[in-house]
């Protein structure tokens, strides 16, 4: 197995009231001269689905994408869900504003030399699949639907034996350090079933702070920080830069660094890199 992948991981801009500009204008900047092969925003382009928000998010994608490919997936912000709540058959309107500048795939997928990235759906609003007993939670948290992890499954299955295989989604799949908080609704099974995808690496946002982890030991997560002021216990904003080569997967973070104004390299996690034919695991809910 040969393979060397380089993927910029963003989320949780939140353009509109939240987004933190002089940081956007920093990635503008540095983000073309990491030499990466991709660019993922694991979702919440904006702070309430409004034009203004999603011109200015497609504004900045648009600029990604004259560098680098670039894979782009909605998160619960960007999500109308007040337009259709516990919907009956007219699920499709909560996307309508964002389908209209980021196109009809929810779900896209992004074929690279070496890799195959696909989003995951896992935002949608009030919705029966991520109710829970916490009000908190109300078109906060999200779901994974099994139609999701069959579909991965599916599609990494029909990849080439080497290739990288990236599943990408908004919420977190793994407990925030310091939220203490999941990001799905039934979680244990999304994991389960995310360990059956035969994906090497997870990508995800939603609770702010970066983060780095295992799924059972086994299957790596790169949970990428905000650009806002909305981090959590006053820690800097992040982005994940993830290398996966052939025996391993680096999740390094890039701080910002408010004082001198840019993002600089900081924390490389490393974990070992799942062997192709490896026992999933069991993938019952």
């Amino acid at each position: 197995m040969v393979t060397d992948l380089t993927l910029v991981h963003l989320s949780d801009l939140h353009f509109g009231r939240d987004v933190d500009l002089e940081q956007v204008r920093a990635l503008e900047t540095l983000i073309p001269t990491l030499g990466a092969d991709a660019v993922v925003l694991a979702g919440d382009l904006t702070q309430r689905a409004r034009h203004g928000e999603l011109q200015r998010a497609l504004a900045f994608v648009e600029h990604l994408r004259r560098s680098t490919p670039t894979l782009v997936i909605p998160g619960n912000h960007d999500v109308q869900w007040w337009r259709s709540i516990l919907p009956l058959g007219r699920g499709r309107v909560r996307w309508r504003k964002y389908r209209r500048y980021f196109g009809e795939a929810l779900t896209p997928v992004l074929d690279v030399p070496g890799a195959v990235l696909s989003g995951a759906l896992t935002s949608y609003g009030i919705a029966f699949g991520s109710l829970t007993w916490n009000l908190r939670d109300l078109a906060v948290k999200g779901h994974l639907p099994r139609r999701e992890t069959k579909r991965l499954t599916k599609l990494f299955a029909a990849a080439p034996p080497d290739a990288v295989r990236v599943a990408v989604l908004h919420h977190n799949v793994l407990r925030g350090a310091l939220s203490h908080r999941m990001g799905l609704s039934h979680w244990r099974s999304a994991q389960r079933r995310l360990l059956a995808t035969g994906a090497d690496v997870v990508l995800c946002g939603h609770d702010h702070p970066e983060g780095a982890g295992q799924i059972d030991g086994v299957l790596p997560v790169s949970t990428s920080g905000t650009h806002t002021g909305r981090t959590r216990g006053g820690r800097p904003s992040a982005f994940n830069l993830v290398h996966v080569d052939d025996q391993a997967v680096h999740i390094q973070y890039w701080r910002w660094a408010s004082g001198h104004r840019e993002f600089v390299p900081s924390d490389i996690n490393v974990f070992a890199r799942r062997r192709r034919g490896a026992d999933p695991g069991p993938t019952s809910a």
